[in-house]
């Protein structure tokens, strides 16, 4: 299992900082996010049982696709002021569980995360467990993607026939519908004008965007004028959209086996004074 350090994060803090639960310990530290990031990770493992665990993370703001496109995620706010210490301490945490942190500076969690999932999937099947998304395009046989829900333990598990029952396009031609409609959350416009419904058509007519741009003149004059206006931008649009599988990051099945202390990780979170999680801790598979 593959899990995306920050939308465990985000999600878990932002569900309690709305009502100001910051968790603040003895030291001063918020422990909110890390708190309900454990939550979500052991009910993770609870259920799906894994027997190799890795983390991935974002590693600073900067990477390839802003130097590619300035206003590349330019709408993301600072991080609250209380999340900030948790970044580190999340990791700290991870650590005490014996689980590999893995990030690269200049890339995406997603790309480190679509890497080491290319990577394990010639050994074991992989499931990645995000609430992001852009990461269904790494569907393949060997990889499925498990969505995070509403609450804990509420998943919804993407394999390449549930994503085909959903979108009736395959997981790559994700990248291609994203260069069309853009994407509001990462801020790139991709071609004004269209839409999920007029991609998905188009990518179920035509494959990909080559397809359709050898196709133009079956397309209707408004399809036809709003693409060859963005084109530059289209294409643009599929590079920031697709995940890299080939950056240099890697991470064996040794250093992931799931094998974690049971005293270690309860020392950390005496430390961090984080209470009523040890019943999250009755999992049988125990260094």
């Amino acid at each position: 299992m593959l899990v995306d350090g920050m939308a465990l994060l985000f999600r878990a803090y932002f569900a309690t900082a709305v009502t100001g639960q910051f968790m603040i310990n003895s030291k001063g530290i918020p422990t909110n996010g890390v708190y309900g990031f454990v939550k979500h990770f052991l009910t993770a493992i609870s259920k799906f049982k894994p027997t190799h665990v890795a983390v991935c993370w974002d590693m600073g703001s900067k990477t390839f696709r802003t130097e590619m496109y300035d206003g590349y995620k330019a709408n993301r706010p600072e991080a609250p002021v209380e999340l900030i210490p948790q970044f580190d301490l999340v990791k700290e945490v991870v650590e005490a569980f014996n689980v590999p942190n893995i990030g690269l500076e200049g890339y995406e969690a997603d790309d480190c995360i679509g890497t080491i999932a290319k990577q394990a999937s010639e050994k074991a099947h992989v499931k990645i467990l995000t609430g992001d998304q852009d990461i269904l395009q790494l569907i393949d046989d060997q990889i499925s993607v498990v969505l995070l829900q509403k609450g804990y333990g509420n998943y919804l598990v993407h394999t390449k026939d549930t994503f085909y029952e959903s979108k009736g396009i395959r997981p790559k031609q994700m990248i291609d519908l994203k260069a069309f409609m853009g994407d509001t959350s990462d801020n790139y416009p991709g071609v004004k004008g269209i839409g999920e419904k007029t991609a998905l058509k188009l990518l179920q007519q035509f494959g990909h965007i080559e397809g359709v741009l050898a196709n133009l003149d079956q397309l209707t004059k408004a399809q036809r004028t709003k693409i060859e206006q963005d084109l530059e931008m289209l294409h643009l649009s599929r590079q920031l959209a697709e995940i890299k599988c080939d950056v240099p990051v890697e991470c064996t099945m040794e250093e992931a086996a799931w094998l974690i202390n049971r005293d270690k990780v309860m020392d950390k979170f005496t430390e961090i004074e984080f209470r009523g999680l040890h019943s999250f801790l009755d999992i049988k598979e125990y260094a």
